[in-house]
C-alpha cells in the first residue's frame, strides 16, 4: 500500500447521536428535512438496519461507543476516549458523564489528540468561542472535554471578539445565547448556514480543525421529537456551510460519542454512535473507526503522523 498524502482534517463533533433504528416514530432521523445528509449519501440515511450508507465520496459508519464496558456511555468517559485514543470507561471502571471524571483529567489533558497533532508539527485550531476567562474557578468540575483538552493544547483562546470577526463559531452553531445570555449584542446573528461557512473556511487555515457541538444531546433529554427534529435540521444546515466552504485538500470528520437523539423513548442508548467521513475517497484511506478509541489513529493517519 502507498503512503497517504496527508490531508487537513475538519474534525466536527457531536455530541450524543447515534443509529438507530428506520422508524420515524422513534427517530428524528426519519423525520427530519436532511437535504444536504441525504444528498451526501444518496438519499439513504444511517439505521440500524443499514448503518453505513455511502455516496459520492461519502460514507456514513457506526462506531462502538460501549467499549465492552456495561452500561449506558456518558460523556464524560465516551469523549475521552475519542480525543485519547484510549478506553476511558475500562480504565475508570465504568461510564462516567456528563463531565469528564477528574481521576482521568490528566490523560485528557496529556495525550488528547490536539496536543499529539501539534507534536507532530501539525497546526491545529480549535474553532469553538468560549467566554473570555473560562472556566474559571468556580466551574472547574463542570467543563467538557474538548475545552479541556484545547486548553490544555493552549488553544482555547476564541472568545467574542473572534465571534465578531467570524473567526469561531458558537458551540451552539449560531449566536443566540451569546447575545441574549451573555449580552454580547455586537455578536452577529449568523444562520446555521453561515456558522458552518465560517468552519469551513477556518479549516483551510490549518492542518486539523476541530469543532464541538453539543446541542445534540440536549435535544435527546429535553426535546422529544420535535427538539430531535430541529437540531437535525440545524446541523444539516450547518453542514451544508462547511461544505461550500471545505477546501478541497481537507476531509470531514464527523463523529460522536454515544447515542441519544436518534430515539426518543428516553435518554442515552447503546446504539452505534455516528460516524461520518466526506473526502477523497481514496484506496488509499485509512479503514474507518470501528469504536471510539480509534478516531485518533484515523485522524493522525490522514494528518500523515500516524
Amino acid at each position: 500500500m502507498s503512503a497517504l498524502r496527508p490531508r487537513r482534517v475538519l474534525l466536527l463533533f457531536l455530541d450524543g447521536v447515534g443509529i438507530g433504528p428506520e422508524d420515524p416514530e422513534v427517530n428524528p432521523f426519519f423525520r427530519a428535512r436532511l437535504p444536504v445528509l441525504e444528498n451526501l449519501l444518496s438519499g439513504k440515511l444511517p439505521s440500524l438496519d443499514a448503518p453505513a450508507p455511502m455516496g459520492p465520496g461519502t460514507r456514513a459508519f457506526p462506531m462502538d461507543a460501549t467499549l465492552g464496558v456495561e452500561g449506558l456511555p456518558q460523556s464524560g468517559t465516551g469523549q475521552i476516549s475519542l480525543l485519547t485514543g484510549e478506553n476511558a470507561p475500562r480504565i475508570f471502571g465504568g461510564h462516567f458523564g456528563p463531565w469528564p471524571p477528574v481521576r482521568l483529567r490528566p490523560l485528557l489533558e496529556e495525550r488528547n489528540l490536539l496536543r499529539q497533532a501539534q507534536e507532530s508539527g501539525a497546526r491545529v485550531v480549535f474553532a469553538n468561542a468560549y467566554p473570555e476567562g473560562y472556566p474559571g474557578a468556580s466551574d472547574s468540575r463542570r467543563v467538557a472535554a474538548p475545552a479541556l483538552a484545547a486548553r490544555s493544547a493552549g488553544l482555547l483562546t476564541r472568545d467574542h471578539r473572534a465571534l465578531a470577526r467570524r473567526e469561531a463559531v458558537a458551540s451552539e452553531i449560531v449566536n443566540d445565547g451569546w447575545r441574549r445570555v451573555l449580552g454580547h449584542f455586537g455578536v452577529p446573528r449568523v444562520s446555521p448556514w453561515e456558522a458552518g461557512q465560517v468552519l469551513g473556511r477556518m479549516a483551510g487555515e490549518a492542518d486539523l480543525t476541530f469543532f464541538a457541538h453539543f446541542t445534540t444531546d440536549l435535544a435527546g433529554h429535553r426535546g422529544g421529537m420535535v427538539g430531535g427534529v430541529e437540531a437535525l435540521e440545524r446541523v444539516d444546515e450547518f453542514l451544508g456551510g462547511v461544505l461550500e466552504r471545505l477546501p478541497g485538500d481537507a476531509d470531514l470528520l464527523v463523529v460522536s460519542d454515544h447515542g441519544n437523539l436518534e430515539d426518543v423513548r428516553g435518554g442515552h442508548t447503546r446504539n452505534p454512535a455516528l460516524g461520518l467521513r466526506v473526502g477523497s475517497g481514496s484506496a488509499d484511506d485509512p479503514p474507518d473507526p470501528l469504536d471510539l478509541t480509534e478516531v485518533c489513529r484515523v485522524v493522525a493517519r490522514l494528518l500523515g503522523s500516524g
